[in-house]
């Protein structure tokens, strides 16, 4: 019972690779981005709500000058809101756009950063299928790491632009009290 069901990656392989991870908590947690995915952190604040979002979408910030959508990652998660405590930050991460030449800079709340590790190949299994509570195709691989495993998250599947742009315009997560014009 303590054995985890997994995926294997083409050749029975984790999609993750070797490097550096930026790794952070949430929910109680231990996940990690690829350093080369991460730009920067910021504290957590100035957050504009917008209208219309899919629930996961906190709003957007103005970093120097653009806007950068926050996305809450519990919630993408399906986990509920991120409660906002004193170690809150923001992770700036650069995601894929609509076409390969095309990245976009969007804000994932994180209940705390961590630090910045390197984690080996030997080190990373292959994504579990089940018990993990967040969709598989969002890990790419789980390292283990002083005696935990460490979720290492595939950007380009949580953070789809596509994926939530289409979820905004459906209107996916939002109660929609004046969708008929009345109210």
């Amino acid at each position: 019972m303590t054995a985890l069901a997994t995926t294997h990656g083409a050749q029975g392989k984790p999609t993750a690779s070797a490097g550096q991870y930026l790794t952070f908590t949430l929910g109680g947690e231990l996940y990690a981005l690829g350093i080369l995915s991460s730009k920067e952190i910021i504290d957590y604040g100035n957050l504009t709500e917008v209208p219309m979002m899919p629930a996961f979408v906190r709003g957007v910030i103005n970093l120097r000058g653009s806007v950068v959508p926050v996305v809450d990652l519990q919630a993408r998660f399906g986990k509920g809101a991120t409660p906002v405590a004193k170690r809150t930050g923001i992770v700036i991460v650069e995601a894929a756009g609509d076409d390969e030449d095309s990245s976009q800079d969007l804000g994932i709340i994180v209940d705390a950063v961590n630090e910045v590790v390197e984690i080996s190949q030997e080190d990373i299994e292959p994504a579990p299928s089940f018990g993990t509570g967040i969709r598989p195709d969002f890990i790419s691989g789980m390292a283990k790491r002083n005696g935990r495993f460490v979720i290492l998250l595939n950007v380009s599947k949580v953070l789809s632009v596509d994926e939530m742009a289409a979820l905004s315009t459906a209107g996916h997560g939002r109660d929609p009290v004046f969708e008929n014009g009345s109210g």
